[in-house]
C-alpha cells in the first residue's frame, strides 16, 4: 500500500514531464524544418533571399543575417531553390530524413551581358522590352488577379541617437526601447500570420490567426496583407502620392530606361535587367532596377527606390521595394514569393530606419469564390491571435528572427511583465501621485493604473491654459478637473466627466462648462453624453477663425473678427453606428442666449486706418444690423450619415471603418428651435450634403462637397440660428486654407434664414504639373486648384483659387500659398492667403 502511494505521488510529476515532452516534440513531427544560411562567394549573408521547394508554393526568405527556416511535411527527396536578385539561382536536391535538416547555400553573383541583345541604332533596347511589358501588363496582371494564400509579415522600426529632450520635454526611453548610452533601439517589432483571399481589383479578405507585438501582450499588429499588396502591374502604387509604375501605360512620360544586361535563369528564361531612371528626380517616380522575362514580358524581380519628396511625406528619406518572383512550371505562372520594404526617416533630430518583410506561401490560383466570399469586412482576427506562446511562433514563423530581434522580444516581454504587474503599477502610481505645492500652478494627476482611472487638475500656467484674447473677455485663461475611468484594460468601454473653467480678465467673469460621457464600446461607438454650463461662443459654431488667429489679428492688426454671444445651456446627446456605414447622432438641449459687448480696446500695434468693430456679427449693406437679443429656446439636432460601400476591419475590441472612394458620403440633417421664449424664434431647418474624395491616377486627387438646405417658419429667428458659411478675412491661416470654406468671403455677410446651396471643388495635382516644369520641379511643390460657389437669396458668390503647397526646406515644409479670386456682380478682387500647417 505504501509503495503504491509513493508510485502515485511520483507519477504526477512524471506524467507532467511526459506531457510536456509530447507538446514539445509534436510540432517537430507536424512541421519539420530545413534550416541554414545563404551567403555570397565572400561568405557575406544575403538578406531576404527567396527559398522554396521546387514544384510547390511552399517557401520562405532569409532574414537580414541570411538565415532561413523552411517547413517540409513529407520526407524524401526534394529540390530546394535559392534565389535572390543579383545572384544566380541555385537548386540543391536533398534527401530529407530528419526532422531538423541543415542546408546552407552559397550564391554566385549574376553576370549580365549584352550578347543576346540585337542592337538597333534607331531604338534603345531597353525601350523595346518595356514597351512589350506595357503591352502585356494587363494580361500578366490578370494571371494572378484571383487567389488564396498564406501570408506572413514582420515589421520593425528603429530609432537612432534620439535626443534626451525635445522642446524642453524629456523624451525618456520610449517604453524601454532606447539604450541609455547611445539612445538607440527598436521601438516597434511585430509579426502577423494570416490567410488571405484576393480578387482584383478591390476585393480583399484577410483572417489573422496569429499576431504579436513586442512588449504588448494585449495588442494586435497593424501589419496586414492588404496594406502590403503593392502590385507593380498596376499603373500606380499608392504611397500617399500615386507613384507611377515603371511599366505603367504612360511610363515613358516619367522614365528613361537602360538595359544593363541579360542572363538566363535556372529555367532557361532570358531575363532583361533594366535600370529605371526618373526623368524628373522629384516627380512621383522610382529609381532602381526591374527585371523583365523575355517573350513572356512578366516581372522577374525588382528593386526600386523612391523618397519622401516623391511621395510628399518629407519625414521619409528613402523607401525601397524589393520583390522576388519565381516560375511555376505546372501553372506557368510567375508568382511573388517575397517582398521586402526598407525605409529611413528623420526630422527635428529624430532619425531611424525600419523594414517590413512579407512572405507568401501555399498559393491557390483557382479559388472557388462566390458572392459570399467577399463583403464589407476586409480583415478579422482570431480572438486568441495575440495569445500564442513562443513555441507556437517558433514552429510557425517562416522567416527566422535575427539575434537583435530575439533580444528585443526577450527584453520587451520582460519589461512588459514587470510593468503589467499590479504591484509595480501601484509603486509607479505612488511615486507619480505625490503632491507638490507647485502643482497647484502646473497641474496634478492622481492615477490608479490597476483600476484604469485617473483624476486630473489642469493647472493655471501651462500653454494649454491660455485661451487667447478677444475684445469681449480680454485675455482668457482656463483650468479644469477631469476624471476618466476605463472598464477594461484597453478603455473600450469608458466613462469620462469633468468641469472646465475660464476667466476673462477684462469682463471679469468666470464661466464654466461641465460634461459626462459614457462610451459603451469601440465596435459601433455608441456614446451617451450630457453637458451644460455657461460660455462665450462664436456665432458660427464651426469657428472659422481660431482663438490664436483672432488673438494675432486683434493685438497686432486691430481687427477683432471673432464675434461672440453668451450661452447658458444644458444638453444631452447620443451617437452610434447603427449598421455598417450608417451613423446616427442627435441632441436636445435648453439654451439661453444673451448679447455680449466689447470690454477692452487693448491693441499692441495701433493701426491708423482701422478701429475695433462692435461685437455685432456684421453691419450689412443698406445699414441692416444683426443684433443679438436675449431669448430662450429648446434646440434639437439630428444627423444621419450614409457611407455606401463602406468596408471595415474587425479587431476583437474595435472596428476600423474604411471609406469606399467609389461612392460619396451623404449627410442628412435636421435642426430645430421649439418652445422659445417668443414664437418668432421657433424654426425648422433641413439640410443635406454630399462629399467625395477620389483618386485620379497620376493626375492627382479630386474632391467635392455640395451642401444645401432650407428653413421653415424662420423669418424672425435669431441671427445665431441662421445658416453661416465658413468665410475668411485673414491673409494668413494657422492651418491650410479650408477646402470646404471660402478664402475671401466675409464671415457673416451671406448668413441666411432662407434656402441656400454651396459647392466646393478641389483638385490636388500631387506634383503632376509642378514636377514637370524645369527648374521648378526641383522645389517639390504641389499645385492645388479649386472653385467655389454660394447661392442664397442674395446674388451668387463665386471664388476660384490656385495654391502652391509643400513649401519649405528639407523635411520642414509647412507652408502653402493660395491666390484667391472673388467673383461677384458687386465685387471682384483677389488676394494671397498664406497657410501654415505644422502637421507631419
Amino acid at each position: 500500500m505504501v509503495s503504491y502511494y509513493k508510485l502515485s505521488i511520483l507519477s504526477i510529476p512524471f506524467m507532467k514531464s511526459i506531457y510536456a515532452l509530447v507538446l514539445f516534440l509534436l510540432p517537430l513531427f507536424l512541421f519539420s524544418q530545413i534550416t541554414g544560411t545563404v551567403t555570397d562567394a565572400a561568405g557575406e549573408p544575403i538578406p531576404f533571399a527567396s527559398i522554396y521547394i521546387k514544384g510547390t508554393y511552399t517557401g520562405t526568405s532569409t532574414n537580414v543575417d541570411g538565415v532561413y527556416a523552411l517547413e517540409f511535411k513529407k520526407p524524401g527527396k526534394h529540390t530546394i531553390i535559392f534565389q535572390s536578385l543579383g545572384y544566380k539561382t541555385k537548386e540543391i536536391t536533398v534527401n530529407l530524413t530528419t526532422f531538423l535538416f541543415t542546408q546552407d547555400a552559397t550564391l554566385i553573383e549574376e553576370t549580365t551581358s549584352l550578347d543576346e541583345v540585337v542592337v538597333r541604332t534607331d531604338e534603345n533596347p531597353a525601350d523595346r522590352v518595356i514597351r512589350e511589358a506595357i503591352k502585356n501588363r494587363e494580361t500578366n496582371r490578370l494571371k494572378t488577379s484571383s487567389y488564396t494564400a498564406d501570408f506572413y509579415s514582420r515589421g520593425l522600426w528603429r530609432m537612432e541617437d534620439v535626443p534626451e529632450k525635445f522642446l524642453g520635454q524629456e523624451i525618456g526611453d520610449i517604453g524601454g526601447s532606447l539604450d541609455s548610452l547611445n539612445r538607440s533601439g527598436i521601438v516597434y517589432l511585430s509579426e502577423t500570420v494570416s490567410n488571405i483571399a484576393y480578387q482584383a481589383p478591390n476585393n480583399f479578405k484577410e483572417y489573422i490567426t496569429a499576431s504579436k507585438i513586442s512588449g504588448d501582450d494585449r495588442g494586435f499588429s497593424v501589419n496586414s496583407a492588404e496594406a502590403a499588396n503593392f502590385d507593380f502591374y498596376n499603373n500606380n502604387i499608392d504611397l500617399n502620392n500615386r507613384i507611377v509604375s515603371p511599366i505603367a501605360d504612360y511610363a515613358f512620360s516619367y522614365y528613361k530606361y537602360k538595359l544593363v544586361g541579360t542572363f538566363f535563369d535556372s529555367n532557361n528564361f532570358l531575363i532583361n535587367k533594366i535600370e529605371v531612371i526618373s526623368r524628373r528626380p522629384k516627380d512621383n517616380t522610382f529609381n532602381g532596377f526591374i527585371y523583365i522575362v523575355e517573350d513572356q514580358w512578366t516581372i522577374y524581380g525588382l528593386e526600386l527606390t523612391t523618397s519622401g519628396l516623391n511621395i510628399n511625406v518629407p519625414v521619409i528619406k528613402e523607401l525601397t521595394f524589393k520583390q522576388d518572383f519565381s516560375y511555376e512550371p505546372s501553372s506557368k505562372d510567375w508568382v511573388k514569393r517575397t517582398q521586402n520594404i526598407t525605409f529611413s526617416f528623420g526630422l527635428f533630430g529624430f532619425k531611424g530606419n525600419g523594414r517590413f518583410i512579407a512572405n507568401y506561401t501555399n498559393y491557390n490560383f483557382n479559388p472557388n469564390f462566390d458572392k459570399r466570399t467577399f463583403g464589407p469586412e476586409t480583415l478579422a482576427f482570431n480572438r486568441e491571435a495575440n495569445k500564442k506562446d513562443s513555441l507556437f511562433w517558433k514552429t510557425i514563423r517562416p522567416v527566422p528572427l535575427t539575434s537583435e530581434e530575439t533580444r528585443e522580444y526577450v527584453k520587451k516581454d520582460s519589461i512588459s511583465s514587470v510593468r503589467n504587474d499590479p504591484k509595480y503599477k501601484d509603486s509607479v502610481d505612488a511615486v507619480n501621485n505625490k503632491f507638490k505645492i507647485q502643482k497647484l500652478l502646473t497641474g496634478y494627476s492622481y492615477r490608479n493604473s490597476n483600476k484604469q482611472s485617473r483624476l486630473s487638475y489642469n493647472g493655471v500656467i501651462g500653454a494649454d491654459n491660455f485661451e487667447g484674447f478677444n475684445t469681449v473677455q480680454g485675455f482668457v485663461v482656463s483650468t479644469g478637473l477631469n476624471y476618466n475611468k476605463g472598464f477594461d484594460e484597453d478603455y473600450n468601454s469608458s466613462f469620462s466627466t469633468g468641469i472646465n473653467f475660464n476667466y476673462g480678465f477684462d469682463d471679469d467673469r468666470l464661466r464654466y462648462t461641465a460634461y459626462a460621457n459614457y462610451r459603451f464600446n469601440r465596435i459601433n461607438r455608441r456614446t451617451l453624453s450630457i453637458s451644460g454650463g455657461t460660455q462665450a461662443n462664436q456665432i458660427n459654431t464651426t469657428r472659422p477663425i481660431t482663438s490664436l488667429e483672432n488673438t494675432i489679428s486683434s493685438l497686432f492688426f486691430e481687427r477683432n473678427y471673432a464675434k461672440l454671444y453668451g450661452l447658458d445651456y444644458g444638453r444631452i446627446g447620443y451617437s452610434e453606428e447603427v449598421s455598417n456605414g450608417i451613423f446616427l447622432s442627435g441632441s436636445v438641449g435648453y439654451e439661453r442666449r444673451q448679447p455680449l459687448q466689447n470690454t477692452t480696446d487693448q491693441v499692441w500695434f495701433t493701426q491708423s486706418d482701422v478701429d475695433y468693430t462692435p461685437n455685432d456679427p456684421l453691419l450689412l449693406d443698406n445699414q441692416r444690423l444683426a443684433f443679438i437679443s436675449e431669448h430662450e429656446l429648446v434646440k434639437t439636432n439630428v444627423s444621419l450619415t450614409l457611407r455606401p460601400g463602406q468596408k471595415y476591419q474587425s479587431y476583437p475590441d474595435r472596428k476600423i471603418n474604411i471609406t469606399n472612394e467609389k461612392y460619396p458620403t451623404i449627410n442628412l440633417g435636421y435642426e430645430g428651435g421649439i418652445a422659445a421664449s417668443s414664437d418668432n424664434y421657433n424654426y425648422h431647418q433641413f439640410r443635406a450634403s454630399v462629399y467625395q474624395n477620389f483618386d485620379q491616377g497620376n493626375l492627382g486627387r479630386s474632391s467635392y462637397w455640395v451642401n444645401a438646405g432650407t428653413f421653415l417658419n424662420a423669418d424672425g429667428i435669431s441671427f445665431i440660428d441662421r445658416q453661416h458659411f465658413n468665410g475668411n478675412r485673414l491673409r494668413y491661416k494657422l492651418e491650410a486654407l479650408n477646402p470646404y470654406g471660402f478664402g475671401l468671403l466675409d464671415y457673416y455677410d451671406y448668413s441666411t434664414n432662407k434656402s441656400y446651396a454651396q459647392v466646393h471643388l478641389q483638385h490636388d495635382f500631387k506634383g503632376f504639373i509642378m514636377g514637370k516644369i524645369p527648374g521648378i520641379n526641383q522645389l517639390n511643390y504641389d499645385l492645388i486648384l479649386s472653385a467655389k460657389a454660394l447661392m442664397t437669396e442674395r446674388k451668387p458668390y463665386y471664388e476660384v483659387s490656385a495654391g502652391i503647397d509643400n513649401i519649405g526646406f528639407g523635411s520642414f515644409r509647412p507652408f502653402r500659398v493660395d491666390y484667391v479670386r472673388s467673383i461677384t456682380s458687386e465685387r471682384n478682387y483677389g488676394a494671397f492667403v498664406v497657410g501654415i500647417e505644422f502637421g507631419l
